[in-house]
């Protein structure tokens, strides 16, 4: 396979025969360097589309698969062993095969057409700096690694780390305090379905956790994640145009390249545009066609649950309520740059892979994941919603959508706006949220999934609008156990304010409340801090005092209260002594789990009720007492900008520093903090640098899709020193967008390059 090109002399235009296609087609850039993609031929289209991703992203496309088969150590060398690990542990490369192989025929054609793409690049000679650096060649691209690179972006999110979070600490804090540490709620809470209402977060009694607690005495020593986004809908009734205006933008850490690509595909059943992520064709997350728009944030619904294995036999054997069962091994070489080849053997029982422990000791923690079980079939999904022309109609075609757990919110041209839980949640007892259970009981057992008829969705709300912001899916009284876990229902409430304000909403107000910096609970803890008796760092107390808590980056005020509240966090672990609950053996699996970022969201909500269960006899005074002594003696703290400016990282930074071709760029200063909807967060261990947040932002204004925004945080292009690889985010920094051409006047009014497409 080849591929031809020739630029005509204008400059501009460039003739290119790509094989495989079957008719003529088009590959336009705009100025931002955004691929607009134009077949006659559907299966053309994800030619075109794997084409570019290639051009533009191959190196992450193949980083992302590596990942997720566990073969990135052979890049990155030993600093990516405990995923590797984790991820033959898991087998997900032959779940991402088998679910592959369970694809309809339909989705298959649309691999294989991006798969050839792909491949068409390669075989031109493309290369990327990455690749020269490494001195490797790209890989030739199967169409089952969609499969793994769509798994990767989103494995494990959610349940698993707050369940082995809570039973590395059990030994520490006692069954009593388990329930504390949950991340904070905010006090009553928003659901997503049904919209507007507010409730208590559930809760758990000793007698419900006695089974689980039990189960893991003697496993371990004694006392030995970041995701979120926000997307909202407003309904006609709420603005300008009479039409709905969605908005949202998804928050994950500063990897660079970012990991999603904006990308426009237009053929002759669809005419979509959003954002894409490399490796996999078509829009999973994020994107309108000419009637329907949708968006996602992560409804941290419970896919994911632990079982305390008893082994015998020095692990063959393990304990079931039938007797005893032979223990699966198998063994996993991974390959390793600059080091060793390491040989693993991998454990499973019938509920999954040991994570956690090993079986020769007598107990280890086994994971059933819905996102590895059972096979999924996911990508099925996506055509189906290209074709899509109500809203109601979008939301049928995700019945078979399981390998992440969304809260996808959306409208159609008709006037609709919606929301649709969107996950394969497994049936069985909430009890199950909060540890891992005991796997010999039988008493812990899926009673299959829910039905997708039985997921929760609502269509156009009483109050005219929605927002999700990673808060509480559902009511403790809906039928079905969805989750324990959440974020704080902050920002969604801060959100539906920002709304409820302000009659006849226009684009531009959307975009407003994207970048707010209002901080709930910054203000609750800055006036609880200045509640307490404190003797030391008077002027630090000043600024706290004269501020309203925004976090905006020419004030110094958020800095002093985000070093205060780390050292708080610091104390509180400390004291409870779950500073060492990180090494213990629950809290392994990559990347491991740090006990002062759990901490960072517990802390809001005991001090809120003033519980100092956890504080070694100390009170909160004496905490803040401290804190505040200690930021008081350090250095002058500086504006919020200067202290949280975005820090970008490359993965292969380590393994080759200095050199340009992993140079991540330098991002302009931001506000915001983790609990804002500007949601800038960082790791309480790693100063006040901003290491997560709105990695991309849109609004679809329904009305007119011309005048709908989008943005990324560094650029379309994943090549360092190139134009188009961080010409976006001086004005992401600034909470701007760019346009998201979508009618063809539009398009040929952004062209800066225009590809005429043959076949070869």
């Amino acid at each position: 396979m080849s591929v031809d090109a020739t630029k005509t002399s204008d400059g501009l235009t460039t003739d290119l025969r790509l094989p495989g296609l079957k008719g003529r087609a088009e590959i336009i850039r705009d100025q931002w360097g955004i691929p607009h993609l134009r077949a006659s031929h559907t299966d053309d289209l994800f030619v075109l589309n794997g084409y570019v991703h290639a051009a533009d992203r191959m190196w992450q496309m193949e980083a992302a698969l590596r990942r997720g088969i566990g073969r990135l150590a052979e890049w990155s060398g030993p600093s990516a062993l405990p995923a590797d690990q984790l991820a033959r542990q898991l087998g997900s490369e032959a779940a991402s095969k088998r679910d592959y192989d369970a694809l309809l025929p339909e989705t298959k054609v649309m691999l294989e057409a991006y798969a050839r793409g792909v491949n068409a690049w390669i075989d031109s000679g493309g290369s990327a700096p990455e690749y020269e650096l490494l001195g490797a060649t790209p890989i030739r691209w199967q169409p089952w690694f969609s499969v793994a690179v769509m798994r990767q972006r989103g494995i494990l999110m959610g349940s698993v780390w707050f369940k082995l979070w809570r039973a590395a600490a059990l030994g520490t804090v006692g069954a009593e305090a388990v329930p504390l540490l949950r991340y904070d709620d905010n006090g009553p809470e928003r659901f997503i379905v049904p919209q507007g209402p507010a409730g208590q977060r559930l809760s758990a009694t000793l007698v419900d956790l006695a089974p689980a607690i039990e189960a893991l005495s003697g496993f371990g020593p004694q006392d030995g994640t970041v995701g979120g986004s926000n997307n909202l809908a407003v309904a006609g009734s709420r603005t300008a145009s009479g039409k709905p205006l969605v908005a949202g933008d998804p928050h994950r850490q500063y990897e660079i390249p970012g990991i999603y690509t904006q990308l426009h595909l237009t053929g002759p059943e669809f005419d979509a545009i959003g954002f894409a992520v490399p490796g996999v064709p078509a829009f999973p997350h994020f994107c309108h066609t000419d009637h329907v728009a949708w968006c996602v944030t992560h409804t941290f619904a419970d896919l994911h649950d632990l079982y305390v294995e008893e082994f015998c036999d020095g692990g063959a054997t393990y304990r079931t309520k039938d007797g005893p069962a032979r223990t699966e091994t198998r063994s996993e070489t991974i390959a390793v740059r600059g080091g060793d080849d390491l040989t693993i053997t991998v454990h499973e029982t019938r509920h999954g892979p040991i994570i956690a422990g090993d079986p020769a000791t007598g107990k280890a923690l086994a994971l059933k994941s819905a996102q590895l079980f059972d096979t999924d079939r996911s990508l099925d999904c996506l055509i189906p919603m290209l074709r899509a022309k109500t809203l109601d109609s979008f939301y049928d075609t995700s019945g078979d959508w399981g390998v992440i757990d969304h809260n996808v919110v959306g409208a159609d041209r008709d006037g609709h706006i919606g929301v649709l839980v969107r996950a394969r949640v497994p049936e069985r007892d909430p009890v199950n949220g909060w540890l891992p259970v005991p796997g010999w009981s039988g008493d812990h057992e899926w009673r299959g999934y829910i039905p997708f008829e039985r997921m929760p969705r609502e269509i156009d709300p009483d109050q005219g609008y929605i927002t999700t912001a990673n808060n509480r899916p559902v009511p403790d009284d809906h039928p079905d156990y969805i989750a324990t876990d959440c974020h704080p229902t902050t920002r969604a409430s801060r959100l539906a304010e920002r709304i409820e304000r302000v009659r006849g909403l226009t684009a531009g107000d959307m975009l407003d409340f994207l970048r707010d910096t209002d901080s709930g609970p910054a203000r609750m803890i800055a006036g609880r801090i200045l509640k307490a008796d404190v003797a030391d760092g008077a002027p630090l107390l000043g600024v706290l005092a004269a501020w309203d808590g925004r976090m905006d980056p020419g004030l110094t005020a958020p800095t002093i209260y985000t070093l205060i509240r780390q050292e708080m966090t610091r104390i509180l672990a400390r004291r409870s002594g779950l500073d060492r609950a990180s090494a213990h053996v629950a809290a392994s699996p990559a990347p491991g789990i740090p006990a002062l970022n759990q901490l960072w969201w517990t802390l809001p909500n005991l001090l809120r009720a003033n519980d100092e269960t956890l504080l070694g006899g100390a009170s909160w005074d004496d905490v803040i007492r401290e804190a505040v002594a200690t930021v008081a003696a350090g250095p002058q703290p500086a504006p919020w900008g200067a202290a949280h400016r975005p820090v970008f990282a490359h993965p292969l930074a380590h393994v080759f520093p200095g050199e340009p071709g992993v140079a991540a760029p330098r991002s302009d200063p931001t506000g915001g903090d983790g609990d804002c909807v500007l949601a800038t967060g960082g790791f309480p261990g790693g100063g006040t640098v901003s290491v997560y947040g709105p990695v991309a932002r849109y609004v679809f204004d329904l009305a007119d899709w011309d005048n709908s925004r989008w943005i990324v945080m560094h650029g379309a292009s994943g090549h360092a020193g190139t134009a188009h690889y961080e010409d976006q985010n001086p004005l992401w920094a600034r909470g701007e967008m760019v346009p998201m051409a979508y009618s063809a006047d539009a398009v040929a009014a952004h062209t800066a390059t225009r590809t005429t497409v043959v076949p070869a």
